[in-house]
Parts: C-alpha cells; structure tokens; sequence
C-alpha cells in the first residue's frame, strides 16, 4: 500500500502544511504553482533556493485510473466518475507524500543526522535557474552507462 493511500486530505491543505513546516525551520519565503501537470513548491531557505516538482497526473482514462488493478482485462473497468475519484485521490496522496519528504528532510537536518545542503542539494536552484539534480543527473548516468567518471559534473553551456 502506497504512502497516504486513501486520504482525504485535500491538496491545498498539504500545501499549507508543506508552507508551516518550511516556515518552522526557518525558510525566508515560500510559494506554490504549477505548470501543467506540474506542481512546484520553492521556498528561500539557508541562503538557498530549493525547488521540488510533483508530477501530477492529469488523465483519468489512463489505465492505472481505469481499470482498479492497473492492467486491461482484469477486474472491472471503472465508470469516468469512478477512474476521476481514483486521479483525484492520487493527487491528494502525491501531495501528502510530499509534504513528509519535505518535512523528512528538515528534520534530518534540525536533529544533526544531515546538512541542510546535503538533504536539500538536488533541489537547489542554480543560477540558470535549472536544479542541481537538472544538472548533474545526466553526468550521473552517462558515467554509470560509461563506466568513466565525467570530467565534470556541471553541465556548462555557452548561451
């Protein structure tokens, strides 16, 4: 069973939550939106801008919606107020489950077991506005398929 699976919680009360715990730990500022199926979550803290992106999903027709067992043929296939009740209730689990990451990591962090930047470094903006984890991920996986380390992490682009 999946995190927060069944919750009634609704999202805009998650991300007051998320806006609680960033603001208890000490973050200078917060806000939320989204962008498509998209929803961010930044906030200023420790001099740093941290970015997280939730995937949200947006087609009550695809089959994990659809049909209750993920697959075609198996089981009943859900009528579309049903398979909209089963995307809008993943919403809601996706952003609760959010919302423990974030306040997992600041409580890492507060009770000395991690740094701040070391928690919060994938999620950190970088000046071209990108994450490192934007950055360094596909060095990461060039290096892994490869078996070379990169020369370098930091993808640097001339504009």
């Amino acid at each position: 069973m999946a995190y927060a699976e069944g919750t009634t919680t609704p999202p805009e009360k998650s991300q007051m939550e998320i806006a609680a715990a960033v603001r208890k730990y000490g973050a200078a500022s917060f806000a939320t939106g989204w962008d498509g199926p998209r929803a961010l979550v930044t906030f200023v803290a420790h001099g740093r801008q941290i970015r997280f992106v939730l995937e949200l999903p947006t087609d009550p027709d695809h089959v994990s919606f659809r049909w209750p067992s993920g697959r075609h043929g198996i089981g009943r296939e859900r009528t579309d107020v049903q398979a909209r009740n089963a995307l809008e209730a993943e919403v809601r689990r996706r952003w609760r489950a959010l919302l423990l990451a974030i306040k997992a990591k600041f409580e890492v962090v507060e009770t000395g077991i991690s740094t701040f930047e070391t928690e919060f470094m994938p999620h950190t903006v970088m000046p071209d506005g990108r994450t490192v984890a934007e950055h360094i991920l596909p060095r990461v996986e060039q290096a892994i398929t490869d078996g070379q380390m990169p020369t370098t992490l930091l993808a640097i682009e001339a504009s």
